[in-house]
């Protein structure tokens, strides 16, 4: 994350000395492109690694980041432009994203705590621990994964279409520059708390198992409002639609990335990232200039936001789809199948065990006390209580019964119900 906020940096000072168009491509899209993706993704995975039981929270609110920027960063850029130029304006943003060092240097990587127990056997198995791959491609054997894949890549195609023409359609019905974009600073402020609320809900117990219905809601949500915002006529009605598009916006940015933490695990993810993002990278790279050519070939803002909604409302339908018809619930383990089972097959051996567990001292004061050959047998049965379970029990209560019940050789009944098993 430091060397990306260096490359994102040393981008945007490159980029106040161009003297052409190809210049600020080179600059900013390449340098400064290269430096955010090494910020962004280190910061996920480590955000995975962090977090477990209120990740989604920690998502909602570290994804509350970009529209903080989105809203401050239009009317910033004017003010730089006014005051500074476009070429000062570089210079100050150059050295506002070298704060993304700072932020990476307080990333410090995890490691796994050290037990006494584990002795020379843990100092073997850091030696033989086997190096992770850079790239698992086996990820695309998960069918959960290629589903999600297949389904983010259509919502791409069309998720990041309205925020690019939304300012530009405002002043096609007529709007001044400044009113028009402050469009963005309501979609941002919008979406600047609907993340955040977003990942308390998913956090929920009876939402975070179905966080991949959630997600399809979400986007079925955003198409919704694009297909609707497409028929706006006039300035308070595209208000409408900015203040609905954030909601469904922030709902998309919270869960994106949990639900892929959610399919793939902490050990894949890292991988999982990386090729997810190099298929959304190809279809940003054909949805947004895509629009650009249809509202050329037709001049009418209302067929882009209409494509948009669709390609947006059809990644919803496929995820939910093909999750419903493809992807199974995993059985349960069958160790608790075992253990419900033992414990259900007799009550008076259940009340055995509890007792031999809860009274463990009590029976060490009395063994003590009773003749040298029962405690003999008893020490024998105690060293190889941990052995004493077999992985398949069948017993019959009346044996038990009969074996508690039958006196010792000293006259008195069994003194630890340990001895029946």
């Amino acid at each position: 994350m430091m060397v990306g906020g260096l490359f994102a940096s040393l981008g945007m000072i490159l980029a106040s000395f161009s003297t052409s168009i190809i210049h600020i491509y080179l600059t900013t899209g390449v340098i400064t492109g290269l430096g955010l993706s090494l910020n962004f993704q280190p910061s996920l995975i480590m955000l995975n690694r962090y977090f477990s039981e209120k990740r989604p929270l920690a998502n909602g609110l570290s994804a509350a980041g970009s529209p903080v920027a989105l809203c401050c960063l239009s009317p910033l850029g004017q003010v730089l432009q006014y005051q500074y130029g476009w070429r000062g304006g570089f210079l100050i943003l150059g050295g506002l994203l070298l704060n993304c060092c700072v932020c990476g240097a307080l990333m410090k990587p995890l490691v796994a705590p050290m037990t006494k127990d584990l002795g020379d056997k843990g100092i073997e198995k850091k030696k033989t621990k086997v190096k992770p791959k850079l790239l698992d491609f086996s990820v695309f054997k998960d069918r959960g994964f290629v589903i999600y894949t297949v389904a983010a890549s259509i919502m791409v195609l069309g998720l990041f279409v309205p925020p690019v023409f939304v300012v530009s359609y405002a002043k096609e019905l007529g709007n001044e520059d400044t009113k028009s974009a402050l469009l963005l600073t309501i979609l941002g402020f919008i979406d600047m708390f609907a993340r955040p609320t977003c990942g308390v809900i998913a956090g929920l117990k009876w939402v975070r198992p179905r966080c991949v219905y959630f997600f399809s809601f979400a986007m079925l949500f955003n198409g919704t409002a694009d297909l609707i915002g497409s028929q706006s006529k006039d300035y308070a009605s595209l208000v409408v639609f900015c203040i609905f598009f954030g909601i469904s916006y922030g709902m998309v940015g919270a869960l994106q990335f949990e639900v892929l933490m959610t399919i793939v695990g902490t050990e894949k993810f890292s991988s999982a990232i990386g090729l997810v993002l190099l298929m959304e990278a190809i279809a940003v790279l054909v949805g947004p200039p895509g629009a650009g050519r249809l509202l050329d070939a037709t001049k009418n803002y209302m067929y882009v936001f209409l494509l948009a909604g669709c390609e947006v409302v059809l990644s919803a339908v496929v995820l939910a789809t093909c999750n419903f018809l493809f992807i199974k619930k995993k059985p349960s383990a069958p160790a608790d199948k075992l253990e419900s089972i033992t414990l259900t097959d007799d009550c008076n051996t259940k009340m055995c065990s509890n007792r031999a567990e809860g009274n463990d001292d009590e029976e060490k004061g009395e063994r003590e006390e009773q003749e040298k050959m029962i405690k003999e047998e008893e020490n024998k049965d105690n060293e190889g209580i941990d052995d004493v379970r077999p992985k398949s029990v069948t017993v019959d209560s009346q044996e038990v019964e009969r074996f508690l019940k039958e006196p010792q050789p000293n006259g008195n009944m069994a003194a630890s119900p340990e001895t029946c098993l």
